[in-house]
């Protein structure tokens, strides 16, 4: 995904800029589109770096809410300016034998036998990494009509965003024995534990991220001058920031695919004395 985007956005970028300049010599009327959207979001979180371990590997996707406004600038029937408000949901999963930190208290008990704590203990339990972002992104946006009418039109975008990190919790549920190894074979005195536990991982993470948002989508033109579109985007983001501060859990990216249903409705402004207002 980090490499799909990172290709298409400067292609994208170039013909769009190229498009834009010259559709606004020719631009009599400005056509701004206002709506909102909701749906889906299918985050995951990605390990990175060379200092991977058993608590950054190994998450699945998980699902979550994802909804905003949107504000859509027409240059010209080819191209346009998206620009989101979004609420949107990150993180990760993971179910079954994991790792977690050797608690103090078990490595004091090793200390007392002699041995070295090791820096991770084994459980089958489940874990979920519930991120939320406020993000920006700003799009640049190709459409083209698939109808002599008008009414079904293709579109395909791409930008960048920035994304304000809102909420960070760690849910853990279940419970079990413990071990010292990950093979399970080692199993640590005291009988079954519960993992049952919600923690606030936000001061551990960056508050800021950035990266790369894009997406296809059709619409539905109708009303009268068919200023009112109804849409279905299917999509995706990724993170270029490593999300955590420190590297003793190792590092992770976090992207979500997205799929998002919308409605917006188009509004035209006429320049006055060559000036639009």
């Amino acid at each position: 995904m980090k490499k799909l985007f990172v290709h298409a956005i400067p292609v994208l970028f170039c013909a769009c800029s190229l498009t834009a300049a010259r559709a606004q010599m020719d631009m009599k009327d400005a056509q701004i589109e206002f709506g909102f959207f909701g749906g889906i979001s299918i985050p995951n979180l990605t390990a990175s770096g060379s200092m991977n371990n058993p608590l950054n590997t190994g998450y699945s996707s998980r699902l979550g809410p994802d909804f905003g406004l949107v504000r859509e600038m027409h240059f010209s029937k080819l191209f346009s300016v998206e620009t989101k408000l979004e609420y949107s949901s990150q993180g990760g999963k993971k179910d079954g034998f994991q790792a977690f930190p050797t608690p103090a208290l078990a490595a004091l008990y090793f200390q007392s036998q002699g041995m070295q704590a090791p820096p991770y203990l084994y459980a089958n339990f489940k874990s979920e990494i519930r991120l939320n972002y406020l993000k920006f992104p700003l799009l640049a946006k190709l459409g083209w009509n698939l109808d002599d009418q008008g009414h079904f039109r293709f579109s395909v975008a791409a930008g960048p965003f920035l994304g304000i990190l809102l909420s960070a919790h760690q849910v853990t549920s279940g419970g079990g024995n413990v071990y010292a190894d990950p093979q399970g074979q080692q199993q640590f005195p005291g009988g079954p534990q519960s993992f049952d536990s919600t923690d606030n991982i936000r001061s551990q993470l960056h508050k800021a991220n950035f990266g790369a948002d894009g997406n296809i989508g059709i619409a539905y033109m109708f009303g009268k001058d068919k200023v009112q579109k109804i849409f279905l985007e299917a999509g995706g983001n990724y993170g270029f920031i490593n999300i955590q501060k420190g590297s003793d859990d190792g590092k992770n990216n976090t992207g979500a695919a997205t799929v998002l249903l919308g409605y917006t409705y188009k509004l035209t402004f006429k320049p006055m004395h060559g000036k639009m207002f």
